[in-house]
């Protein structure tokens, strides 16, 4: 059956008309994607999207986790493996097995993104299961041999005005480059993430800084060096339509040491001999430096902290990193952000976008912190709670404090391209039904609302990320 055109909207009919109306006026805004993990490879060289497994399936790690819990093998939905070893390459194999468990998401917000995206890319409205799995399939490719599915065209069908991918430093950005020699007039830049070379614990990390000195002519087996080293990628990645950095940490912890004791303790974490709470504590001291170089070069810092990666030892050996095994944690923001805040948080024209994947910290700590400090802004609802009741708890958590314009609208953080218009969609219409309630109530006048639904879909993320 087709999608309820109401959907998410509230059930009481007056607050649900407002909300319609409200969504009326806003639906149709251009896409402002400013953070997210999409390919830049797919718009540089506009290839066809591989079959419907490798599009929607094998990327996307809110579908097949939710598999394997249920028992499904990673191999039988052709997650490859870290030893090259086999898994299933028939992409309508992997597709009938999907759809064949396609129940398992009722409830989820993943069953909605899904739903939106067969409807109004693929023309399907049929119930997806094991009956119909090749009837979407053949659907889906032979859509995706068309030209106007290829990436460029797709970006240009979702009214996207920018979008911001994230590369590691010591990525080369040939894509971006290539984007940009191309005729093409389609705005993709690129995201300074350094976790690579800042986190200790990285995979490789010894090698990296060897890297990281090499492509950058410092030398980083010193401690200036080391900064200056982060201070010419990040001129590069600017040159590349960078406007932010992001930077994921297992806290939100920061430090302020002085020069001498910071160059010590990188002399230790750069010879491999630092132990747990020094790689903590260089973590920490890392991101005030990223701050100080944001005072500078005005890159809008993003913290993405709280997430306790590959959980599992074991499908990490096998499998590698980000297939599903990164688990919410609690998160101190209060105590943790105070050294960097200290330093440079009264500084005039400095963005800090805190991120949380503990809701607890909404209220007690966020809302307050962002409702005081001039450089902070609250990121939206992220990971596992982009979601209708995890933006709905958000606003409900953060408004009274922190209010809306200290707030930076809604990034969809994905990697699931086709996905992008459906999520978005999906917060529209939640903050739409938020804000009739709150007209209904008596605590916005009907003008203000329409305002603020404008703001929430478009207008604050541009701000916010200097777009």
């Amino acid at each position: 059956m087709p999608l309820d055109d109401d959907r998410l909207f509230p059930t009481d009919p007056s607050v649900r008309s407002l909300a319609r109306a409200l969504f009326a006026e806003i639906r149709d805004l251009p896409i402002v994607s400013p953070h997210g993990h999409t390919d830049p490879r797919w718009y540089a060289e506009n290839e066809r999207f591989p079959d419907p497994a490798r599009l929607l399936i094998v990327p996307d790690h809110y579908i097949f986790r939710m598999l394997f819990s249920q028992g499904l093998p990673l191999e039988r939905l052709g997650i490859p493996r870290s030893d090259g070893g086999p898994v299933e390459t028939d992409g309508r194999k992997i597709w009938r097995l999907f759809a064949e468990h396609f129940h398992l998401f009722r409830g989820t917000p993943t069953k909605l993104w899904l739903e939106h995206t067969f409807e109004t890319l693929f023309g399907l409205d049929a119930p997806l299961s094991a009956r119909t799995a090749d009837l979407f399939y053949d659907r889906i490719d032979e859509c995706l041999a068309q030209d106007d599915f290829r990436p460029r065209a797709l970006f240009e069908r979702f009214d996207i005005e920018v979008i911001a991918t994230t590369e590691g430093a010591l990525d080369d950005l040939r894509w971006h480059r290539a984007i940009g020699q191309s005729a093409w007039g389609g705005r993709v830049i690129t995201t300074y993430r350094p976790d690579s070379v800042v986190d200790p614990d990285f995979d490789g990390f010894a090698a990296n800084l060897d890297a990281f000195g090499e492509i950058t002519g410092c030398d980083t087996g010193t401690w200036k060096g080391y900064l200056d080293a982060h201070r010419t990628r990040r001129a590069f990645f600017r040159q590349h339509g960078a406007t932010a950095s992001d930077h994921g940490h297992p806290t939100a912890d920061t430090a302020d040491l002085s020069a001498v004791d910071a160059e010590a303790l990188y002399v230790r974490v750069r010879a491999g001999g630092a132990g747990p709470a020094e790689r903590n504590l260089f973590r920490a001291q890392m991101l005030t430096e990223m701050a100080k170089m944001s005072l500078d070069d005005g890159l809008v810092m993003q913290i993405h902290p709280g997430s306790r990666r590959n959980h599992s030892p074991d499908m990490l050996a096998r499998f590698g990193r980000d297939k599903g095994f990164d688990i919410p944690g609690r998160t101190d923001y209060v105590a943790a952000l105070k050294p960097m805040l200290d330093a440079v948080g009264l500084e005039p024209g400095f963005t800090i976008i805190l991120f949380t994947l503990d809701e607890t910290s909404y209220a007690r700590e966020l809302a307050p912190l962002a409702g005081v400090y001039p450089c902070l802004r609250l990121g939206p609802a992220w990971w596992f709670f982009d979601s209708p009741e995890g933006m709905r708890r958000f606003r409900e958590l953060t408004t009274e404090t922190a209010g809306f314009y200290n707030t930076v609208g809604f990034n969809d953080d994905t990697r699931a391209f086709p996905s992008i218009p459906a999520r978005h969609d999906v917060a529209r219409r939640v903050d739409c039904a938020y804000l009739a309630e709150l007209v209904l109530t008596g605590r916005l006048r009907e003008e203000e609302a329409a305002e603020l639904a404008g703001e929430l879909a478009y207008g604050l993320a541009k701000r916010a990320y200097r777009l």
